[in-house]
């Protein structure tokens, strides 16, 4: 084969570094035989020497190849050194927006918390003066429907009732007296009886009957001027004169004649209202 014979264009596997050593020290034998031969043609005292064809070795070296294999390496290599670094840089530009959103969702759910709880203290202020005012009023209904005698002060009777009750106060101190009308004793239902006819109001004799002469009302909407009375209504066993400020006047029994009390003294069964 000539040293110009056409090398094979299929690509050979790449070969290592002392294997192309040893081919390019073959190839320096080969043209240092050539020159020899050459050199000793040409002397004049030399006997021609036969024409002989040498057959060059093939250089199957395919540098070219390995260069460009070699670039190709490199671009690929640059290539993904710079994909890594494009990747490494999106991965950073990434963790810093997710610490910042997550800075500024802490920064935002802070702010959302101490809304919550300025407006909970809030509530809780309202929710309070409200309870105060709720108390307040139900003090202020209860002290003036609780039953009189309990220290509260009603207002003072005028008209027919300042009469009655300015009579009956009048007597306070006189003896009890069973059957007694007046005017140095009396019995329950015979001051009662006196009192009202101060005011032009005749009442019928007895406790029973003046239990019920006039309109039922609670104890705890007492006024001036009520008649109280102990037992069942129609039937009662003893009767008084509401003077206000939660107190009556009454003859109460022969020990302590005409006396002024609290009704807690001696807590009536009902009253009744005949002004």
């Amino acid at each position: 084969m000539s040293h110009t014979a056409h090398i094979p264009s299929h690509r050979k596997p790449r070969r290592s570094a002392s294997k192309l050593a040893v081919r390019a020290g073959v190839a320096g034998g080969v043209l240092s035989t050539l020159a020899m031969a050459g050199t000793a043609s040409a002397s004049p005292s030399a006997e021609p020497v036969a024409e002989t064809t040498l057959e060059m070795p093939v250089l199957n070296l395919d540098l070219g190849a390995e260069v460009s294999s070699a670039v190709t390496v490199a671009a690929e290599n640059t290539r993904f050194a710079a994909i890594e670094g494009e990747l490494t840089a999106q991965e950073e530009s990434a963790r810093t927006g997710a610490a910042a959103e997550a800075k500024q969702a802490k920064e935002e759910a802070q702010k959302k918390a101490d809304a919550e709880k300025k407006a909970k203290q809030e509530a809780d202020r309202k929710a309070e003066a409200e309870r105060s005012s709720r108390s307040t009023e139900r003090t202020t209904l209860k002290s003036a429907s609780a039953p009189q005698g309990t220290g509260t002060v009603s207002a003072p009777a005028t008209g027919s009732a300042a009469a009655i009750v300015n009579f009956a106060r009048a007597q306070v101190g006189k003896a009890y007296v069973m059957g007694g009308t007046g005017p140095s004793s009396f019995d329950c239902s015979g001051l009662v009886q006196a009192a009202y006819r101060q005011a032009g109001i005749t009442l019928p004799r007895m406790s029973q009957a003046q239990s019920s002469a006039g309109t039922s009302v609670s104890l705890n909407a007492l006024q001036p001027g009520d008649i109280l009375y102990w037992g069942s209504k129609g039937s009662a066993y003893h009767v008084a004169i509401y003077v206000g400020g939660g107190k009556f006047v009454g003859a109460q029994n022969p020990s302590t004649g005409i006396v002024e009390r609290n009704l807690s003294y001696d807590k009536p069964t009902g009253a009744v209202r005949v002004l």
